[in-house]
This record gives C-alpha cells, sequence and structure tokens, in this order.
C-alpha cells in the first residue's frame, strides 16, 4: 500500500479537475493506498484519513436520501474575489463621480475658480468639464452599454483563442491604461485646456469601458472553475454520516462570497471617491482607483501556475452555430407552436448528433461527440432563462438614478440623497453572510431544494415588492409634500401661495423611509443575479462558459435601452405610475418565468449531471444503480 504525505495528500484531494472515467481507477492507481477523499479537508467534521474506495459517484437511492454539502472556497477562487474586489472598487469608485465631472463646471469659491474641480464644502457643487445634463447623461448611458456589450467579444475570443486566465490579465491591463488616461484627465493643468480634457476623457472612457467587458466576460467563470470537485461525490463525516458533496451547490456559495466581494468594492469605492470629489478634487478621485487597480497584478501573476480553466477550443463558436443551424434546418415549419414544441423536444438536437451522419459524410466541423449536444442543450436552456432578465433590471436600475431623486424629495436631515444608494451594497453584504450561515445551511439540513429557478422566480417577486414600496412611498410623499405632485420642481406654488422650491417643498417623511426598497432589492439580486451566474456556469458547455455568461450580461445592456421608452415617466407627477408600472413588469415576468422553467427546475439535478465522466458512464451503461468511483486525474496518479 503506498503512502503519500500530508501535503500531497491535500495536493491530490484538489486534482480532481477533469476527471478521468471511472472504470480506469483502480487499474492506474494499482494498488489501494490512503488519500483525502475529495475535498474531504473542507469539512471540520470530517475523517483525516480515508480509503479511495469509501468515497463515490452516488447511486440513484443516495441522490435521493443523503444530505448536501458543499466544499469550503479555496484560496485560488478567493484570489480571483480579491481581483474583483479591487476592479469594481475601481470602476464604481470612478464613475460614481461621473455625473458631477462632466455636467457641471468648475465652482467658484470666494470669487476664485477651484481648479481641482472640488467644492470644499461650499454650496457650490463640485464639477470638472461643464458639458450639461443631456451630455453627461449620454455619455454615461454609453459607458453602461458599452460595458456589457464588449463581454460578447471578449468571452468568444476567451473561449476560442486565448482561454479565460489569460483574457483577464489583457482585461486588467487595458483598463488600467484606461484608469491612467481618466486620472490624466482630472489634472488641474489639463482641464485649463477643455477641449484636450475632454478628448482625454472621451478616449478613457472607451478603453476603460472596453477593459472592464474584457475581465468581466471571465471572472465570474474562472473563480467557479478552482472548484475542485467535479461531479457529485459520496463521503463519510467524522460523525458517521453520509453526504454528497455537490458541485452544484458549492458553484452557488462560491458565487455569494463572489457578490460580497463585488459589493464590498463598490461600497467602498463609491463612499470614499464621493469625500475626495469634494474636499480634495477629481485627480485624487480617480487616482485612487488606478492604485487599487494595481492589486490584480501581483494576484494574477504569483497565482498564474494554479489556477485552473478550460483550455480554449478554436472552433467551439462554429460548432455550437453548426449543431443550432442543423437543428432548426431540419425542425423547421412556418407554424410557430408546432415548431416550438418540437424546440422543446429531443427530436430538435437529434440532427446535431454526430452518432445521426451514419454512412454519411459529416461536416468538417463536426469534430465533437454526441454528449457534448446535450451541454449545448443545457447551455441553449441557459440562456432561455435570461430571455425574461430584462424585466428584473428595469427594476434594478431604479435605484441608480430614480430612487436617489425619491430620496431628495424627502427630508434628507442634512444628508447628501446620494447616500442612499450605498444601502443596496451595505444590505447585500450582511444579507450574504446570513445566506451562507443560516438560511442555506437550514435548507441543507433539512434537504429542501431551493433550486435555481425557485430562487430566481423569488428574486423577481422581490424586486416587484420593491417597486411596490417605491410607489407606495412616492404617494405619501405628493400626500405630504406642500407642493404635492410637484414636490422639488421650481415653478410652481402651493396653496397657500408660497412658491416650491427644492428646499422648501419636500415631504416631512425622512429619505431613510426609502431604505425599504433597497431591503428588498438587495434580497432580490441574491435570488436572481448571484444565481443567473450560476445558472450560466453550471449549464453551459464547459467551453462556452465565458459566452453563455456574457449572453446573461447582456440582457443588462437590453434593460437600459428598454428603459429608454420610459424615461417620460421619470418626472412628476408620474412616479407613482413608473414604480407601480416596473412592479407590474416584474411580478408578471417571475409567473411567466415560473411557467416557462418549471419543468427544468424538477430536472435541475440531471441537467447539472450532464457532462460529469462518471454519470456519462452510468448513462452510456444504461444502468442507473451501478456504483462508481470518481477517477483522479494525472496529478493525483502521480502523487500517488
Amino acid at each position: 500500500m503506498s503512502q503519500i504525505g500530508e501535503f500531497d495528500q491535500v495536493y491530490a484531494a484538489g486534482a480532481l479537475a477533469d476527471q478521468l472515467r471511472y472504470d480506469k481507477h483502480l487499474s492506474d492507481l494499482g494498488q489501494q493506498h490512503d488519500v483525502f477523499p475529495a475535498g474531504v479537508e473542507h469539512f471540520t467534521d470530517a475523517k483525516a484519513v480515508e480509503e479511495a474506495d469509501d468515497w463515490h459517484f452516488p447511486t440513484e437511492e443516495e441522490r435521493q436520501t443523503l444530505r448536501r454539502v458543499s466544499e469550503k472556497m479555496n484560496w485560488p477562487a478567493f484570489a480571483i474575489c480579491v481581483c474583483e474586489f479591487a476592479e469594481r472598487f475601481s470602476y464604481y469608485g470612478a464613475t460614481q463621480v461621473y455625473s458631477n465631472f462632466i455636467s457641471k463646471p468648475r465652482p467658484m469659491i470666494d470669487g476664485a475658480l477651484s481648479r481641482t474641480g472640488a467644492n470644499h464644502g461650499s454650496d457650490s457643487t463640485s464639477g470638472a468639464l461643464g458639458l450639461g445634463s443631456v451630455t453627461s447623461q449620454g455619455l454615461i448611458l454609453f459607458n453602461s452599454f458599452w460595458c456589457y456589450i464588449t463581454p460578447l467579444f471578449a468571452a468568444w475570443i476567451a473561449d476560442a483563442y486565448l482561454g479565460r486566465f489569460q483574457i483577464i490579465c489583457y482585461g486588467v491591463v487595458i483598463a488600467q491604461i484606461g484608469h491612467i488616461l481618466l486620472t490624466i484627465s482630472a489634472i488641474p493643468s489639463v482641464m485649463d485646456n477643455q477641449t484636450g480634457a475632454e478628448a482625454c476623457f472621451v478616449i478613457a472612457l472607451i478603453i476603460m469601458g472596453t477593459g472592464t467587458g474584457v475581465f468581466k466576460a471571465s471572472c465570474p467563470v474562472l473563480v467557479a472553475e478552482q472548484i475542485k470537485i467535479k461531479e457529485q461525490t459520496v463521503i463519510r463525516l467524522k460523525s458517521g454520516e453520509k453526504v454528497i458533496v455537490d458541485p452544484a451547490l458549492t458553484t452557488a456559495r462560491t458565487y455569494m462570497w463572489y457578490y460580497e466581494m463585488i459589493n464590498l468594492g463598490s461600497l467602498a469605492g463609491q463612499l470614499g471617491m464621493i469625500y475626495a470629489e469634494q474636499n480634495v478634487g477629481y485627480w485624487l478621485a480617480y487616482l485612487l482607483p488606478t492604485l487599487v487597480f494595481f492589486l490584480p497584478f501581483p494576484v494574477l501573476y504569483f497565482g498564474r501556475n494554479f489556477y485552473k480553466s478550460e483550455p480554449p477550443n478554436g472552433s467551439v463558436l462554429t460548432q455550437a452555430c453548426g449543431a443550432l443551424w442543423l437543428s432548426i434546418k431540419n425542425t423547421f415549419t412556418w407554424n410557430p407552436w408546432t415548431f416550438i414544441k418540437k424546440y422543446g423536444s429531443e427530436e430538435f438536437w437529434s440532427y446535431a448528433r454526430p452518432s445521426t451522419f451514419r454512412g454519411e459524410v459529416k461536416p468538417k466541423w463536426m469534430t465533437y461527440e454526441d454528449r457534448w449536444v446535450d451541454q449545448l442543450d443545457r447551455g441553449v436552456k441557459a440562456c432561455n432563462i435570461f430571455l425574461l432578465f430584462p424585466l428584473y433590471w428595469l427594476c434594478y436600475n431604479q435605484i441608480t438614478n430614480n430612487l436617489i431623486i425619491q430620496a431628495g424629495q424627502m427630508d434628507m436631515h442634512g444628508s447628501p440623497n446620494e447616500l442612499v444608494s450605498q444601502l443596496d451594497p451595505i444590505f447585500i453584504i450582511v444579507f450574504v453572510l446570513l445566506f451562507q450561515f443560516v438560511l442555506y445551511p437550514l435548507c441543507d439540513r433539512f434537504k429542501i431544494p431551493f433550486t435555481p429557478i425557485k430562487r430566481i422566480t423569488v428574486g423577481f417577486i422581490f424586486a416587484s415588492f420593491a417597486m411596490v414600496w417605491a410607489a407606495v412611498l412616492q404617494h405619501y410623499i405628493y400626500k405630504t409634500s406642500p407642493c404635492g405632485t410637484h414636490v422639488g420642481d421650481s415653478g410652481f406654488y402651493a396653496p397657500d401661495g408660497s412658491e416650491c422650491t427644492k428646499l422648501k417643498n419636500s415631504s416631512s417623511l425622512s429619505m431613510w423611509v426609502s431604505s425599504g426598497s433597497y431591503v428588498l432589492i438587495a434580497f432580490s439580486e441574491l435570488f436572481a443575479s448571484v444565481t443567473s451566474m450560476e445558472v450560466a456556469m453550471l449549464m453551459a458547455p464547459k467551453n462556452m462558459r465565458s459566452i453563455v455568461m456574457a449572453i446573461g450580461s447582456f440582457t443588462s445592456a437590453v434593460a437600459a435601452a428598454i428603459g429608454e421608452a420610459f424615461v417620460a415617466l421619470s418626472q412628476n407627477p408620474n412616479w407613482v405610475i413608473n414604480y407601480g408600472l416596473f412592479a407590474g413588469l416584474s411580478f408578471v415576468g417571475g409567473l411567466v418565468f415560473w411557467l416557462c422553467f418549471r419543468r427544468i427546475d424538477k430536472n435541475q439535478d440531471y441537467l447539472n449531471m450532464i457532462g460529469q465522466e462518471t454519470f456519462e458512464e452510468k448513462v452510456a451503461h444504461g444502468n442507473e444503480k451501478m456504483d462508481a468511483t470518481p477517477a483522479l486525474d494525472d496529478a493525483e496518479k502521480a502523487s500517488a
């Protein structure tokens, strides 16, 4: 019986990526040996050493009866989350001050021009370029749209040619160049040259947006690919209880921590840059994010040999498009109902399987196996799930502008109304801990299957409730304001004849009453937004994960475009209608989502196992009760 050291045991436990077929296990290992079972070092109550045969792929009975647990996040995944923290700190820190930087001119303080653009605590508003609100809104919308468009192209390059780790490195470099140019545009001597400052800022906007899109295309995928256990594995805990270590559960928990780092970064960046803009100047508000964004460089460089990622496949998009075209071509009918029924049947994808070309010449691009078509089918289902997400993002987008305006219509107690926008990341940071240590462990303990489809549906409903809160609150703002439905507007008069101004006609309600909307939105994000990343990761083919993730992100851009049609409602006296409409859209969207995808919910466990080697082997043998031991990869065999 061969023995390995403690370090090698831990290494072997983590070397389960890309597992081999189970029936090669014994022949490759030779004699039985002592080794940590997959991921068992992540459990404090697990045995220190178990034999290899003590852990195995679950049988159907075990999948139905055993409790499921997740791995603990490993350090490579945490390191990538640190990169995400730095990127979100830099992005949100910089974009937080875009509006005033673009729209407002440099203020006059005691008769002198503020060269840095800071107001230094005066009644004036900080500013720089003075291009007006229309130009400001246009550039900010362009930046947002650009950041959601570029991931589509970057994801294709990552999956097809460069790989996810390398494309992330390129994204960091490109975005950092944009940050440096952004800082240059805010140097006082550069702002003295209006045309030069404008040109530098716009160029920085494009370059930084490109880098952001390139980075975001693959970072969520790479962090989940650090999960060590790639297929369901039965282990026995120290207490004697048998449990299933489920990679789907691990993915959900990993993305919770990932989202926690996103919001920690955005909160720190936004709060810090607001005060840097007001008290020092825009050069500091852009310099600090630039300095923080140097953090990913050593993290990526020194960890480059430890991060795991699927290798690129140059023909992946060609194969996917070709398979989809073959399926559509052979099932298409002008009767939409008939085509939809065929699209949802097994017949649809049968035409894309290589096994159907018996005696025929296959297309040159058809180099995949039949089982990859099952993964592609699952990936297309994930994209279908994203179709209704614009209705969710319409509600979420209210917190970036309209709910801030609503706070300004109430008693602010001397605080800036922008401060309420920070409630969202604060609540998320708290709720992630609540979910990770209370809600999800309870679901695991009592074997409650809180599947992705259920969570997304709940997310839609919570977003709807947030808009209901905002609509009801707006109604009472109108009732308690001296100027009624013209609260915050100038040029209108109250019944007593006094002129309505922003200072005189605010509601007597505290602006912190609006925190209810942010609580509900934060809940909805953890159920819908986080789960959308999980769906993209679990359901996409391994070599198309970045593409599917980018398609999911693209729905935010679609929502922004749709939102332009409702701009007319974003003013008095239409605010109640505005929030009520979005509440209805999200609620209906949640109901339609559940009706359309409840079948996927029933088969989620099966869909998650497609592509897992041991599961594929069992399907091939047609024996669902066959017990199998998950294989070890080459690194683990070498250690053994």
